[in-house]
């Protein structure tokens, strides 16, 4: 896996996944007539792969409307979606953190070249002290003196207050910065993980993780396809966001709960029981399969919906890929098998 500042896009890196999906990719392209260069292909991409559900819903509106997709409304969805704005947003904070910063260095230099001129005036009315004896002179002087510390005093004052407004606004950035960060890690739909933050904390955990002791579980939704054509995409979206919902309730707050893509979620468990992992995995296939969900504009009950389960363990030696393989597997035999099952590596 390779990993990337949060605003440049990752993508998985499976031959056969990619395969797939330029399979559907450049037939959709040329249908629409669309120039087949990086940035369309990106866009196309990742409608396609089905993890960026605001650009599927920009561009299926796009296609309803017939609106024709010319490089300015690409380079628009590529700047919007595929890089989601993340980069004007921190180029935005970083100018004002400068400016906050030159602010802040204005007053400081002020304050420093006022100090070296009340230096110089006190060592020169030193040197007049010590060199007259008439009180009224003295008291002159020091008159004096006390004048110009007062004026230095206001003017680090002044220094501090802006010092302490510097601080409030770097504060507020901080706090812009962190939402930015958490936009750039959080699918929109779900809430959940998105696909490039499952790939770096998946490459993290099994950097950090004992072996035997983390697991991942990878879920899909049975006969997908199905709800859309029925329902619509609408419906679907909201079945997605409920399996999400499900997932939040059973996982456990060490756990990484993340969209993978289109109807398939996951989870990753570290410091995990293998008992654990498949009862979590089981509480949410059963969860599904006992609810009955409802159109929300119209409150007719759906056909029941059910989820397919594949659980793997991290071993020695693994790396993101082989580990996602072999839970892709598991979940490859739970649909094969009859669907509406957890299937563990390990049984096969």
């Amino acid at each position: 896996m390779t990993k990337s500042i949060s605003f440049i896009p990752c993508y998985d890196f499976s031959t056969t996944l990619n395969a797939a999906y330029i399979k559907q990719i450049l037939p959709l392209m040329v249908r629409h007539n669309v120039a087949a260069n990086p940035i369309n292909y990106a866009i196309w991409y990742d409608y396609v792969a089905g993890n960026n559900a605001k650009l599927t819903e920009v561009v299926n509106k796009l296609i309803s409307q017939q609106i024709p997709i010319d490089s300015e409304i690409s380079i628009e969805l590529y700047k919007k979606h595929v890089c989601n704005a993340s980069l004007e947003s921190f180029e935005k904070i970083n100018e004002h953190i400068q400016k906050v910063i030159a602010q802040a260095s204005i007053s400081i230099n002020d304050t420093y070249k006022k100090a070296e001129i009340t230096n110089d005036s006190f060592q020169k009315k030193t040197l007049v002290l010590e060199n007259i004896s008439e009180a009224t002179d003295i008291k002159i002087v020091l008159q004096e003196i006390i004048q110009e510390t007062q004026s230095l005093a206001a003017t680090s004052q002044a220094m501090k207050n802006k010092l302490d407004e510097a601080n409030k606004e770097m504060e507020l950035l901080r706090l812009e910065l962190t939402q930015v960060r958490q936009m750039a890690v959080t699918d929109g739909l779900t809430g959940l993980l998105n696909r490039r933050a499952f790939d770096m904390t998946l490459a993290e955990i099994i950097e950090q993780s004992e072996p035997d002791k983390t697991y991942l579980s990878l879920l899909d939704i049975d006969h997908f396809k199905r709800v859309n054509d029925d329902y619509g995409h609408t419906v679907g979206d909201n079945v997605i966001k409920y399996v999400a919902a499900l997932m939040k309730k059973h996982s456990e707050d060490h756990h990484y709960v993340a969209r993978y893509g289109g109807e398939e979620l996951a989870i990753i468990m570290p410091n995990t029981s293998e008992d654990k992992a498949i009862e979590i995995s089981e509480n949410i296939r059963s969860s599904m399969e006992s609810s009955r969900l409802k159109r929300k504009d119209n409150n007719q009950p759906l056909h029941k919906i059910t989820l397919s389960i594949g659980i793997a363990q991290l071993r020695a030696g693994d790396d993101s890929e082989s580990l996602v393989v072999r839970a892709d597997s598991a979940l490859y035999q739970a649909k094969e098998t009859g669907r509406n099952k957890v299937v563990h590596h390990h049984n096969q």
